[in-house]
């Protein structure tokens, strides 16, 4: 156990009981007060002693997601976008929120998908509104992450923190039976102050701020929903302020994927003022996701590099052009690739049907109006990330 940080207290807290319909038993368990957190303010704090093992652990994975970052950004391919939107989609299949890879395509083209998909795209958002936030990380900015996040699906939780108590596990009428209480929402204001002060520190070794960070928000969870998905936009935030990563997005909620239930307990072991766990949570992922993360992009090149090779598109053209364009958005319409590279419908159209005819696109559905073209080994290259994340702990 690593000792020198503070665990958090408890206070109590009144509660009024609803009569829900439930038995008089539990009715009478929900009664009464309840203890709710008092987490410590930290913006201060020095970092604690970790163990020496753990230290080389976590400087190597800084290292790793930064050599990362610098590698993919020689590359002569937009894989900004395609990375992004797999950390989008790790992060939110933490929260049980999942959808495969063409679902998602669909809902960034704006036409019909599942919910989940629709709140992938918008996880996809709070992490880009992370980034353009990160050199001026304070609470307006974690609200903006929020706000990115959920003001189209529940805008009524974005705006403000959270003015109701919450609760993880446990049943939904009361916080008795909850495996953790949060802060009663009166805290959560200087709390966030406090926390927004930690994450701004340019004097303490980058992982463990970025863990620490983490699992403080997550202790605090200002708002009503969107908690996990915002706190792991946060550690984007601070990895870019920081500078370890600069191009892209590296997709470090699929390394924390592979493993959820030690990410969980690591934030428990925070709770009661032990940091180690929840920095080698953090280190493990950042590894993992780098490892799985230079596998998706091999395999995104290797299938330009074959697409070009077998093209028979002019260079230059709509076609040739398309082909980029794939490795983006795996997904396209002719509509679409007219809009993205200036040419008219039919110029994108022809360049469709050349792919097609070269066997580099699919066709989807048998009607011509607004017909859908599939890369399908882009998009078997995105599950087969997605894949490699829920099966790394197994």
């Amino acid at each position: 156990m690593t000792s020198g940080w503070p665990p958090v207290a408890w206070e109590e807290r009144p509660w009024t009981s609803v009569d829900d319909g439930e038995s008089r038993r539990r009715q009478f368990a929900a009664r009464g007060p309840y203890a709710a957190a008092v987490p410590p303010r930290i913006a201060e704090l020095d970092l604690p002693v970790l163990d020496r093992g753990l230290i080389v652990d976590a400087e190597d994975a800084v290292v790793a997601l930064a050599r990362f970052d610098a590698e993919v950004s020689g590359i002569t391919a937009p894989f900004a976008s395609i990375l992004l939107r797999s950390e989008s989609s790790s992060s939110s299949e933490i929260e049980q929120l999942t959808a495969s890879p063409k679902s998602i395509a669909l809902a960034e083209l704006g036409l019909r998908s599942g919910p989940n998909s629709q709140l992938i795209l918008a996880n996809r958002r709070a992490m880009e509104a992370a980034i353009a936030l990160s050199g001026d990380l304070d609470e307006d900015a974690i609200l903006a992450m929020q706000h990115a996040l959920l003001h189209e699906t529940h805008p009524e939780f974005t705006g403000r923190w959270r003015q109701q108590p919450v609760w993880v596990g446990g049943r939904s009428n009361s916080p008795h039976t909850a495996t953790f209480v949060p802060p009663h929402s009166d805290r959560v204001p200087g709390l966030m102050a406090d926390l927004t002060a930690f994450a701004r520190r340019a004097d303490l070794a980058v992982l463990p701020q970025i863990a620490i960070a983490h699992a403080q928000f997550e202790t605090i969870h200002p708002f009503p929903d969107g908690n996990g998905r915002t706190g792991r936009a946060l550690v984007h935030a601070m990895l870019h302020r920081l500078r370890i990563t600069r191009s892209v997005v590296v997709p470090v909620s699929a390394g924390l994927l592979g493993d959820v239930q030690t990410y969980f307990a690591a934030l428990g072991a925070y709770r009661q003022g032990d940091v180690g766990p929840i920095v080698a949570a953090f280190a493990d992922a950042c590894i993992a996701a780098v490892a799985n993360g230079r596998q998706l992009v091999s395999d995104v090149v290797e299938f330009r590099s074959r697409a070009y090779d077998i093209a028979t598109a002019r260079r230059g053209s709509a076609g040739w052009r398309t082909i980029e364009l794939l490795t983006q958005q795996p997904v396209i319409s002719a509509r679409e690739v007219a809009l993205v590279l200036g040419v008219t419908p039919q110029n994108a159209q022809n360049g469709i049907d050349r792919l097609v005819a070269d066997g580099i696109l699919v066709p989807a559905g048998s009607s011509r109006r607004n017909r859908l073209y599939l890369a399908e080994e882009i998009l078997a290259a995105l599950d087969s990330f997605a894949q490699r994340a829920r099966r790394r702990s197994s």
